[in-house]
């Protein structure tokens, strides 16, 4: 187990987009982020307006958020095509 006072360092390699802002100013983004001088994982996760605090998050490597990406797009196509029925129905 990592000593819990240990410093942690990072370095965002590329910032994908902000998923959402928080009232607090902090944003939760994806980014490709390398922990300590790691190879870089995709990140979600939340962070102060100076990036130099960050609340919990989850890394991917690239063969995880591929399958990320096909279980999103498995949900949110079958809700859309769901939602045009429904929506068809009503009519």
């Amino acid at each position: 187990m990592a000593d819990s006072n240990s410093e942690v360092s990072f370095n965002i390699v590329e910032h994908f987009g902000v998923i959402a802002t928080e009232n607090s100013g902090w944003t939760k983004e994806l980014n490709l982020v390398s922990w300590n001088e790691r190879e870089a994982k995709y990140d979600i996760r939340s962070w102060a307006p100076d990036k130099k605090k960050m609340g919990r998050g989850v890394t991917l490597t690239g063969t995880e958020c591929d399958s990320l990406k096909s279980l999103l797009n498995t949900r949110f196509s079958r809700t859309s095509s769901t939602i045009q029925e429904n929506t068809q129905t009503a009519q």
